[in-house]
């Protein structure tokens, strides 16, 4: 049975006069008890076609068509008051960013009794009104987190936002969606930017969910593995229109439109280790720069004479099975082009082996707590408590770990952005704990970092030229500001932007524009060793692949001389695809160091084990089974007594609640800190 019904629904911002179609003539479906997915690049229209669902659109949003037929009633055109009851208590939503969606002055139960009506109607919009009692709908809050399976449900409505973490914040979310037991949720990039397990347990807490209340979702997002494992259907999304949409299984095992081909070609994986990703040139066209034609001609492998000049409907040619593309019209003789693989030159040139570059022993650093009128040191957090690793010479060595385990820290620490406690880090045998302000501004140029959010980490006021220029002034490098001039046109063609891009601004660019100005800032002072804080995160897979090529590429740039990475991430997937190495950090502690083959097929550490687990894939039962580990990572400040993964630990002995494991050496070159594994296993 169908529950929901989308059918030509346009969107468009601006004026009548000059309309951005931003959501333009998109129909689907969804079954009731069923999960539609929705899929495609940032700018595609997505969320603004969930916010035209719910019609909670900015006033400059101009609905231009099209109906929304919920159980056979067109929500556009109810009034306002049956729109609200509607919303309020059949259709819900998620959205993308819970530390943006919810209030930070307000408490959890503030927040939820705001999600629970105080009033409800006795047998439906028009029925009686009864009132509810404060305690009633506490009595509901504690509910709704009992249902998201929160812990300490009574406890956490006291409790705010900064108080809680991501996973806690998005089930916070989650509550305020589902406490009137909707029959449809929205959700909204729910699991972006998650750690592999608090992703893995938002999935099946959303499942489960699924299963109790028997409600329909929409699930939007940009991760097609996800879909995989949450979707019966799914639609893809480009440029304001839905381009393909079938059933998840078809869909994968026969994309049909060349967008679709080529999303699932970007994803990184171990068959691909050593080639270049294929990826999608140019990005998606703004609203008001629709070609006339299909919309992804422009950035198309396969594109044709008749692409150019009319918009291809959407078909159905096989069963269930819908696409709109030229390739498929009758008679269509297209000449097809796909690119040329890189693949071929990249795996052809060999790693030099120098030895190791960076030795790191016993290192640590804990920020001190203060409290009180006189700020006294009351405790510690330890976010790096006695790291040790070596790192060799043009090595990509991937850190991983959930949030809040300390990845951050070990590499601002390592490049001298953050002071150490104790212990030391030697680069190319030098002490650099013990340098002195000269050696260490040499430090700086041969150890630079690549951080995480690259708007942030770019000065708004500063041309790009500048932005560049400024650590090659400092250090020195090139000649006058001519010669420097030229050297950056030559740095920002190398990472993929055209000249242009030196006189602008960092918000006139996409989120992988900023992220090559960020690379193009760490390479001009030509270091040895580079810090790569989470540069794909939340990025689009056809960004993330041009990015993971880019890198890959620059690596390489110096065939005498390759530069050395750590590759800081949570994407299991990006660590399988470009890391030699990888090391599995827990609570500031290296906890498993291995080779990725070795690692991946492997795992010696149960937290390692859980990790890999946790990771969504795209083929059914491609995945090991399912380890569930129970809670968050504990703070920091204060750390469990021996293991401190010991509470979460299935395996988890008397020893392990006593003692913390040293480190054992196996036959096979890894490294683990685990009682199963030491000699007093």
């Amino acid at each position: 049975m169908t529950l929901m019904e989308v059918n030509n629904l346009r969107t468009y911002f601006g004026t009548p006069q000059d309309p951005r179609r931003v959501v333009d003539d998109v129909s689907f479906a969804i079954e009731a008890g069923k999960t539609l997915g929705l899929v495609g690049e940032s700018g595609c229209g997505k969320s603004v076609t969930a916010l035209s669902v719910m019609q909670l659109l900015p006033t400059v949003a101009l609905n231009a068509g099209g109906e929304v037929l919920f159980k056979g009633k067109d929500v556009l055109q109810m009034p306002p008051a049956s729109r609200r009851y509607v919303r309020g208590k059949h259709i819900s939503m998620i959205f993308q960013e819970p530390q943006t969606s919810l209030n930070p002055v307000l408490s959890v139960q503030t927040q939820l009794l705001e999600a629970i009506s105080k009033s409800v109607r006795e047998g439906g919009p028009e029925g009686a009104i009864r009132y509810r009692s404060k305690a009633e709908r506490i009595a509901l809050a504690v509910e709704a987190l009992r249902l998201v399976e929160m812990p300490e449900p009574e406890r956490r409505l006291r409790e705010y936002p900064h108080q809680l973490s991501g996973g806690m914040r998005q089930r916070v979310m989650i509550a305020m969606a589902v406490a009137s037991h909707p029959e449809l949720l929205i959700a909204d990039e729910p699991t972006t930017a998650l750690d592999v397990t608090v992703e893995a347990k938002i999935l099946d807490l959303l499942r489960d969910l699924q299963a109790k209340l028997g409600m329909s979702i929409l699930f939007i997002t940009h991760d097609l593995a996800v879909i995989a494992t949450m979707a019966s259907h799914v639609a893809v999304m480009y440029a304001g229109k839905i381009v393909e949409k079938a059933p998840v299984d078809d869909l994968f095992a026969k994309p049909l439109h060349p967008y679709t081909e080529r999303l699932l070609r970007c994803r990184p994986t171990r068959g691909r280790r050593g080639q270049a990703l294929e990826t999608i040139r140019g990005i998606v066209p703004a609203p008001e720069q629709y070609p006339p034609g299909c919309r992804f001609c422009g950035r198309c492998p396969r594109v044709f004479e008749p692409c150019q000049m009319n918009e291809p409907p959407l078909t159905e040619i096989e069963p269930g099975h819908f696409v709109a593309c030229h390739l498929y019209d009758k008679g269509a003789k297209p000449e097809i082009w796909t690119a040329p693989a890189e693949a071929a030159e990249a795996a052809q040139a060999e790693r030099p082996e120098d030895g190791v570059l960076l030795d790191i022993c016993g290192l640590t650093t804990h920020f001190p707590i203060y409290k009180g009128i006189l700020q006294r040191v009351v405790g510690h957090v330890r976010a790096v408590d006695g790291v040790d690793m070596a790192i060799r010479r043009g090595q990509i060595i991937a850190l991983v770990g959930e949030s809040g385990c300390g990845k951050t820290t070990l590499g601002k620490t390592l490049v001298r952005l953050l002071p150490s406690t104790s212990g030391s880090v030697f680069f190319a045998g030098q002490d650099t704990m013990e340098f002195d302000e000269r050696s260490l501004l040499q430090f700086r140029q041969n150890a630079q970092i690549v951080f995480q959010d690259p708007y942030s980490s770019l000065n708004p006021r500063m041309l790009v030229q500048d932005i560049v220029d400024e650590g090659m002034k400092v250090h020195r490098i090139g000649g006058g500001r001519a010669d420097r001039l030229e050297r950056i046109k030559a740095l920002l063609a190398e990472v993929g932007l055209e000249q242009g891009a030196m006189t602008c601004y960092p918000h006139e660019f996409s989120g992988g524009q900023r992220q090559r100005i960020g690379i193009a800032r760490a390479l001009a002072v030509e270091p040895k060793f580079i810090v790569l804080d989470e540069p794909t995160s939340a990025l689009d897979a056809s960004i993330q692949a041009q990015i993971l090529n880019l890198l890959r590429k620059l690596q390489r740039r110096n065939q005498q001389d390759w530069l050395t990475y750590m590759f800081i991430t949570h994407d299991l997937g990006v660590v399988e695809y470009i890391a030699d190495d990888v090391a599995v950090m827990y609570l500031g502690r290296i906890v498993e160091q291995a080779s990725t083959e070795r690692l991946f097929d492997e795992p010696l550490h149960p937290y390692t084990d859980a990790l890999l687990s946790a990771v969504p894939h795209l083929e059914k039962n491609a995945g090991r089974k399912r380890i569930l580990l129970e809670g968050d990572v504990p703070s920091p400040s204060n750390p469990p007594p021996g293991c401190h993964f010991h509470p979460r630990c299935k395996h988890a002995m008397p020893i392990c609640k006593e003692v913390y494991p040293d480190v054992t050496n196996m036959p096979d070159g890894r490294t683990v800190r685990c009682h199963l594994h030491g000699k007093k296993a």
